[in-house]
């Protein structure tokens, strides 16, 4: 006689639907019956239906009700979490399908952090549109966080972020490049700069542009002014956009950053800014290539990897 466990299996194979799966993001995200029925244009009745029959299929609740609303229940949140990845799943493979019968030999999706080498950029975007028949591309830009919360979301196929020290058992990571630090500060202000010794207790009372916080970048800058014994600065502006960067530069006299080199260089082509000549030391993680291990025997994947990898080599960046 099957087991409860083995009729839970079946039912989970034979009547799970792509489209329960969404009517649960959708309750998820409203906490309400009425909320999730208005969105989805049914009745409330049909709602609760609905849901009743995704339960019957689990053979037990998937939400409870609280003073908030809808809350999933330890059953409910574990399928919540694999029907976001479902559903990503079923949307890549959507736009994949779209790709190839437009000519395309697939589709990757990329994640780089706003500081990546233009060397690494380059590579990865010239890999997969010389490649016979070419593959499409989708660039997204975040931090290192929101970036791998994208991969292990499915989101993405694979990130040039800065490497963790544990990456889990789930991630395989790649290093490609260390970064020198470079004190970037307006042309109008390097001749006076540049010839004078570090005060890191003055440097801190001028008008920092820094990265947003908990991003590994921030927290290393924060911890150059600890080690100096000084409290790190409070900016005046917080961003990764170096177009932004740029802007400042030229409108404010007491603008000062510490950026990566490469991007230190852009900021001095833009005519607005200059690298101090002073040496800097930081401990920042390596920017590396990061996937799913899941994935790996993916072709596209491991090609696009390898040249990144060369990219970075042969650059010496």
């Amino acid at each position: 006689m099957p087991s409860a466990a083995d009729h839970l299996h079946q039912n989970v194979v034979s009547r799970l639907r792509l489209r329960q799966l969404a009517l649960l993001l959708v309750l998820e995200r409203q906490r309400s019956l009425s909320r999730a029925a208005a969105e989805l244009n049914l009745s409330q009745p049909a709602m609760t239906k609905a849901l009743r029959e995704i339960e019957d299929v689990f053979m037990r609740p998937l939400f409870h009700r609280s003073r908030a609303g809808l809350e999933p229940t330890g059953t409910g949140a574990v399928v919540l979490a694999y029907a976001r990845l479902a559903l990503a799943d079923a949307e890549a493979l959507g736009r994949q399908l779209s790709v190839v019968d437009a000519g395309f030999a697939g589709r990757l999706r990329i994640g780089v952090i706003p500081f990546v080498s233009p060397v690494v950029l380059d590579a990865a975007c010239s890999h997969a549109l010389h490649q016979q028949p070419r593959m499409a591309v989708l660039v997204r830009e975040g931090t290192t966080d929101e970036l791998v919360a994208a991969l292990r979301n499915h989101e993405l196929d694979c990130v040039v972020a800065r490497s963790f020290y544990i990456a889990g058992e789930d991630i395989v990571q790649v290093p490609l490049y260390r970064e020198e630090p470079a004190l970037v500060v307006p042309v109008g202000a390097a001749a006076r700069l540049a010839g004078r010794q570090l005060d890191w207790a003055w440097l801190a009372t001028l008008d920092w542009i820094l990265p947003p916080p908990y991003t590994p970048t921030r927290r290393t800058i924060n911890t150059i002014f600890a080690v100096a014994g000084v409290a790190p600065p409070l900016p005046i502006v917080e961003t990764y956009s170096v177009k932004t960067m740029a802007t400042l530069m030229r409108t404010e006299p007491r603008a000062i950053t510490i950026v990566p080199r490469a991007v230190a260089q852009e900021l001095a082509g833009s005519g607005s800014a200059v690298a101090l000549p002073h040496p800097l030391q930081w401990d920042l993680p390596p920017v590396g290539a990061m996937w799913l291990r899941r994935e790996q025997s993916r072709a596209p994947l491991s090609a696009l990897v390898q040249a990144l990898v060369a990219a970075s080599r042969d650059a010496g960046v």
